[in-house]
This record gives structure tokens, sequence and C-alpha cells, in this order.
């Protein structure tokens, strides 16, 4: 069976209540949970949370919450990994079904699309040496001109060696989107990061990813969101 299991503790500090705050006319959360139920890759679509009105108001969306999160996994500094291992192994000893394939999508991503879902799950079935499948994005400028500013505010290149390369001539480089990570269970006992040459990436035009770490981010993804949505119509 093909899990999708969605991240969402109750302690966002930088944005309250982030996973479930209204984000253009419902939940945060309710895109990641729509997005997951219109792929059609799943059977069964689960939220990981220690958060009782989390927990509730996925259900009413759709979800199902079979058990509450750890506190030792919720606090601010607990990776993915370790989440998704406890959420795999839960569903796994309460439902008495065997995971095949499982795909982490983050609550914050209200970009995140149905095809792009498939897209990654289609690249896991098609190659069994891969672990994992997940959304990057290109940066819009090249890495290899990136500036730093060193004692005193002073200007210096990471890479001094290109400072007179022509854009065009740098090798293009991606980073991730932190929409969604298609996996295989037995991978998540063997790393601890999804970034390994067993991966394979899902990629996504720039104006599908959105950080949404901070009010301004929100706001910056709120007008892009309807922008787009204005273009499907």
């Amino acid at each position: 069976m093909n899990l999708a299991i969605i991240p969402a503790r109750g302690g966002s500090k930088r944005i309250p209540r982030k996973n479930i705050r209204e984000f253009r006319g419902k939940p945060m959360i309710a895109w990641s949970i729509d997005a997951a139920r219109a792929s059609g890759c799943f059977d069964a679509i689960i939220v990981s949370t220690d958060d009782d009105e989390i927990a509730l108001l996925a259900e009413s969306l759709g979800a199902d919450v079979p058990f509450r999160r750890p506190p030792g996994l919720s606090d601010d500094f607990t990776p993915t990994i370790p989440v998704l291992r406890h959420a795999v192994s839960t569903f796994e000893k309460y439902s008495g079904k065997s995971v095949d394939f499982g795909c982490c999508i983050y609550a914050t991503a209200p970009f995140v699309s149905a095809e792009k879902l498939k897209e990654g799950l289609a690249l896991l079935e098609a190659d069994e040496r891969l672990d994992f499948a997940f959304s990057v994005t290109s940066f819009p400028f090249p890495i290899q001109r990136a500036l730093k500013l060193g004692e005193g505010g002073r200007v210096a290149m990471f890479q001094p060696e290109h400072e007179l390369s022509r854009s065009q001539d740098l090798e293009e480089s991606f980073h991730d989107a932190g929409q969604f990570y298609w996996f295989r269970p037995a991978s998540l006992e063997e790393r601890e990061g999804f970034f390994t040459a067993r991966a394979r990436p899902v990629i996504l035009p720039r104006e599908q990813v959105q950080d949404i770490d901070t009010l301004e981010d929100w706001q910056c993804a709120e007008l892009i969101h309807e922008i787009l949505e204005r273009r499907r119509l």
C-alpha cells in the first residue's frame, strides 16, 4: 500500500499555528490533504501531529490521525526522517498493513500538485534502485557567482574564479522545493537525509515554489497562488 504522511506539529514559532492558519480561504494543511486525495496515489493519508486541534481539523478535512506524535519528535530540532520512521512503524502496527511506498507531504505546501505527486511515484515504481524522489526547483541566479559579506560589510565571492564567467556558461543548480518526498520505507532505516545518489528530482517551475517561514513569505505566497489560480481559470 501507499501511505501519505503529513507532519504537522503544533509548536510553530515564527508564524504561530502556521499549519492551520487560513491560506486563501481554507486552512493551510487543507491544500496538502486535497492534493494527496486528488492524486489518487494513496491508500491512506495520515497526519502526524502532537496537537489535538490540528488532529481534529485534519480529520474533518478527510485525513486520518491514528496516533499522536510523541513529544520527543515534536520540537524545533527534530529532523523529518525520524518523524517518518515513527509514522510508518506506528501505522503498520495499528493497521496491520505493510507500506510499499510512502510520501511525506509538508503541511505548509500550498503549491503542491496532484500531478507532481504522481510523477514522483512513477519515478520510484520505474526504478527499484531508487530510494527517494522529491521536489526541487532551480536557483534564479548562478550560485557560482554568489557573494558573501565579510568583516565590516566587505564583499567577497564564494567562488572568485567565476567573477568573469558568463551566466550561460555556468552549470544550472537546484535546491529542495520543500513540498514532498517519496520514499521506500527501508531507506528510512539506512539514511538520515534525502539527498543521495539514489534519489531522483521532480523538477518544479520556480513560480510554484515559496518557502513560508515569515509573514512576508506568507503574503508573497498568497499573491503568487492567486495569480496561478487565475491563469488556470
